[in-house]
C-alpha cells in the first residue's frame, strides 16, 4: 500500500482548536467595520507568542428563537484577513447581558469568558459598542486584575478613487 507524500490541502487552512492549556490571544468581534482590523490586531499578537486566537463575536440579548446564524456571519467576515496566517482559532459567542448592572456590567462578563479561557490579552476596538469599547474593558480589567487589553484605532477611510482611463 502506497501512502501519497504530497501536503494535504487540510493542512493549510485554519482550523478551530481544542481550547485546553493553551493561553489564546482573544479578539472582540462586534459585528462592526472595525473587527477586521482587531482580529488582524490579534492575530499578529497569536502568531508572535504561536497560540491560537479567542474570536469573540457579540451578539445582543439572547432571545427564545436566537440563532448562531448571525455569529458566524461576523467571524466569516474576518477569516479572510486571519486565515492566511494560519493561526488556530476558538470561536466563542458572546450575548450582551440585559440593561440592568451598571455602566461596566457587560465589560466584566466579557473579559470573565476570555479568563475562563486562559485568554491574557485581549484586543478591542476603541469605538465598540457602549461598555465593550477597548476604554470599558481595559477600565473592568483595572478592576479585576486582568487580562491585559490592547485597543485597536478604528481604520481610517479613504474615498474611493477614479480610475482614469
Amino acid at each position: 500500500m502506497n501512502r501519497s507524500l504530497s501536503p494535504s490541502p487540510l493542512r493549510n487552512t485554519p482550523r478551530p482548536v481544542r481550547a485546553g492549556l493553551v493561553q489564546p490571544v482573544a479578539a472582540v468581534l462586534t459585528d462592526r467595520a472595525d473587527d477586521v482590523a482587531v482580529a488582524e490586531a490579534a492575530a499578529r499578537i497569536a502568531l508572535a507568542r504561536s497560540v491560537p486566537l479567542l474570536l469573540i463575536a457579540v451578539m445582543p440579548p439572547p432571545m427564545r428563537l436566537s440563532s448562531l446564524a448571525p455569529a458566524g456571519a461576523v467571524l466569516a467576515r474576518v477569516m479572510p484577513k486571519v486565515g492566511p496566517l494560519r493561526v488556530g482559532y476558538i470561536p466563542e459567542v458572546f450575548h450582551l447581558p440585559p440593561e440592568s448592572g451598571g455602566r461596566l456590567a457587560a465589560a466584566k462578563e466579557l473579559l470573565a469568558l476570555a479568563s475562563r479561557h486562559r485568554a491574557p490579552e485581549v484586543v478591542a476596538s476603541r469605538r465598540g459598542p457602549e461598555g465593550l469599547d477597548a476604554f470599558a474593558l481595559i477600565e473592568a480589567a483595572a478592576l479585576r486584575g486582568g487580562p491585559y487589553v490592547h485597543a485597536v484605532a478604528p481604520p481610517t477611510w479613504t474615498p474611493p478613487r477614479l480610475m482614469a482611463h
